[in-house]
């Protein structure tokens, strides 16, 4: 670790040798780039100096112990400083795991009624609801790119952005298929039935190097719909594109502007064939998923919302809750916490492993 320390040190110090540069100076693109990489390391840089400088006020602690008139003074620093660097050991095992570059992105996220008819759509609806409370308690805002309302309520589908600050390091845990059990309304016998919803959760990319040929899509437009299919509007406003090489179908009704609903679609339709691509890479890399437990794909089911027992179970690290009224009214955190935790630790195993 400490080898790892000393090179990061060594490319500060060059990088912020480079920046005096006026080749540099003068040149807007290299610079911006250079201070960034240099930005990123000074968390780093920082905290390893302040472990260097209470690694030498222990040894000077250390060789006062034997001074009669020193001793007590010294066995105290000797401890608080024992235990300090401790401290500042973990934190730079910390820093040194790799960073997802997209955790301060904003996401989008894809929620549709799975098994279980209209309570699979139902059960979306209340993910969509649980996922609002938790984006407000946050400070983030969402805006709904697309939605297809079930016939008994919630949705089949619904497409929205979240927007704020590190949204996506908190959200990416929650791909998959969650899984609910309960009794549904449509129920008259009162047994417990089991339905699911998947949810997707991509990080936005702005300007997507993605070449899309006008010839690939098939666009098709019509009426925004309701639940039940109910027109809402009288012009042909609601797009829909379908991506034909790949078969990715994507849709916004929500504008009242065709032109508006098929700038949010083409945004969309550019996110998700990103994301595709990603997953590609990653599958092909083969070692992404080995110290990440939360981008699942959405056959993965990851979690189980037991009304009858008011317990949450996120299988992935056999975690549960007993207040899942609380976790549905957007109290999140408890889950995630624990999440961010485990894959914090997993990665921390994978560094050491590969050293």
């Amino acid at each position: 670790m400490f080898e790892r320390l000393d090179n990061i040190v060594a490319k500060y110090n060059e990088l912020k040798e480079e920046l005096t540069k006026p080749e540099v100076l003068n040149d807007y693109n290299k610079l911006k780039v250079l201070s960034k990489e240099q930005s990123d390391l000074e968390e780093i840089v920082l905290k390893y100096q302040e472990y260097k400088n209470n690694l030498t006020s222990l040894e000077e602690a250390k060789s006062l112990i034997n001074d009669p008139e020193f001793k007590e003074i010294a066995l105290s620093e000797v401890e608080e400083k024992t235990a300090k660097l401790e401290s500042l050991k973990k934190e730079l095992e910390i820093l040194l795991v790799p960073k997802d570059e997209n955790d301060g992105k904003n996401v989008i996220m894809e929620i549709r009624g799975a098994a279980g008819g209209d309570e699979a759509n139902i059960f979306a609806g209340d993910l969509f609801r649980m996922y609002s409370y938790y984006a407000e308690a946050n400070g983030w805002k969402i805006e709904v790119l697309n939605s297809i309302e079930g016939t008994s309520g919630g949705f089949s589908q619904i497409e929205c952005m979240i927007k704020g600050s590190n949204v996506y390091s908190k959200l990416k845990y929650e791909s998959g298929s969650h899984r609910v059990q309960r009794v549904p309304v449509t129920e008259t016998q009162g047994r417990v039935h089991t339905s699911t919803a998947t949810v997707l959760v991509m990080p936005e990319v702005e300007d997507v190097d993605i070449e899309i040929k006008e010839s690939d899509l098939k666009i098709d437009v019509f009426h925004s719909s309701g639940a039940g299919g109910q027109s809402v509007n009288t012009s042909n406003s609601a797009v829909r594109i379908t991506h034909i090489p790949t078969g990715v179908v994507v849709g916004c009704q929500t504008e009242r502007s065709q032109l508006k609903n098929k700038e949010n679609a083409m945004r969309l339709l550019k996110i998700k064939l990103h994301d595709d691509m990603m997953q590609k890479q990653a599958q092909e890399v083969g070692a992404e998923r080995k110290t990440k437990i939360g981008t699942g794909d959405r056959s993965e089911k990851i979690r189980t919302y037991n009304y009858p027992q008011n317990r949450v179970t996120d299988h992935r690290i056999n975690f549960s809750v007993m207040e899942l009224d609380r976790v549905m009214n957007g109290h999140l955190d408890p889950i995630i916490e624990a999440l961010i935790t485990e894959d914090m630790r997993l990665k921390l195993a994978g560094e050491q492993e590969l050293q």
